[in-house]
């Protein structure tokens, strides 16, 4: 059994962006295969920003794809996430993960909202992936 309080961000105002607040459903995934390029990923998935600072992540993927944010084709992560001041990039820390390795750690992400659709990149030069949220 889990015990502790959720983390909450310390000020609970407005948010700074609120275009990108709601429940998003993936439009696409790209992610390297196993040959190396990256190509586009059949998958299915809810993505949910709360004006409070919450995020919460859940994609399933092909049994076969394996990655480090997946188990079993799986992935599904929780916790808060806090914009840059230009608010093109923040910060997903992770409280909850299905994937255990991932808790506690901050995954940066940069953000771009084109119309009714949410791109999510990693900042990290070394992970070549990139998921479009859509509204549903």
């Amino acid at each position: 059994m889990l015990t502790g309080p959720l983390s909450v961000p310390a000020a609970a105002q407005p948010h700074p962006r609120p275009d990108i607040l709601g429940a998003w459903r993936i439009a696409s995934l790209e992610q390297p295969g196993p040959n190396g390029q990256v190509q586009a990923t059949p998958c299915c998935g809810l993505l949910t920003l709360t004006e409070d600072g919450h995020m919460a992540v859940q994609v399933m993927l092909p049994d076969s794809m394996i990655n480090a944010y997946s188990h079993g084709g799986y992935e599904a992560s929780y916790g808060t996430f806090k914009l840059a001041p230009d608010g093109k990039s923040m910060v997903f820390h992770v409280d909850g993960a299905l994937v255990r390795d991932l808790v506690g750690r901050d995954l940066p992400r940069a953000i771009r909202l084109d119309g009714n659709r949410l791109i999510i990149t990693s900042t990290n030069p070394a992970e070549h992936w990139r998921v479009v949220w859509q509204r549903p």
